[in-house]
């Protein structure tokens, strides 16, 4: 008895070793707490012509597959399956997004795995993203310069999950309803 009595103030003495998170990891968790989940979305931000299309067409994210330190989000525009957004957890409490394009047959698309790595630990709510060295060449070598300035963000609130897009010239954003899963 003495013994455990010993162990117990012993543990209670010890000090607490609680490891800060960082906001990069909070917004990591909040989106893992929707894995399994499908969301549907509108366009809220963008040009009248350019995102015609995405303005008439069902819009729908899948938070799909949900690891440790990646997650993998799906992106349906219509009957287009052929992006998907990946998130991953770096050292440093800082995250990377890629948008992994796929052709109907599963080929990678000769534009895909662009994005970036936050250049801090961003905010709980809201992750920036400017483009990496590999999706700067990627553009130049494609003749899309143009999105060699690509930012960009993810946004979560317990309401809205939004997709923004944003270069000097240009503005996409897409803000997914939460509140409502689609089926």
């Amino acid at each position: 008895m003495r013994l455990l009595f010993a162990l117990i103030l012993a543990l209670c003495a010890a000090p607490l070793t609680v490891q800060a998170q960082t906001p990069a990891d909070a917004f990591f968790a909040s989106l893992s707490r929707l894995c399994g989940q499908t969301f549907s979305g509108v366009v809220v931000e963008g040009d009248p012509t350019a995102d015609a299309a995405m303005r008439q067409a069902r819009l729908t994210m899948t938070v799909a597959t949900c690891a440790a330190d990646e997650i993998r989000i799906p992106f349906q525009v219509g009957e287009d399956r052929s992006r998907t957004w990946v998130v991953t957890r770096l050292p440093g409490g800082r995250l990377r997004l890629k948008h992994d394009h796929r052709h109907a047959d599963g080929s990678e698309d000769e534009v895909s795995q662009y994005g970036g790595d936050t250049n801090g630990p961003g905010a709980p709510d809201l992750q920036r993203f400017p483009a990496d060295a590999y999706s700067i060449a990627m553009f130049t070598r494609t003749g899309r310069a143009v999105s060699n300035t690509n930012v960009w963000s993810l946004g979560l609130t317990p309401e809205v999950f939004t997709y923004e897009l944003a270069r000097p010239g240009r503005l996409f954003r897409v803000a997914f309803d939460l509140a409502r899963p689609a089926p």
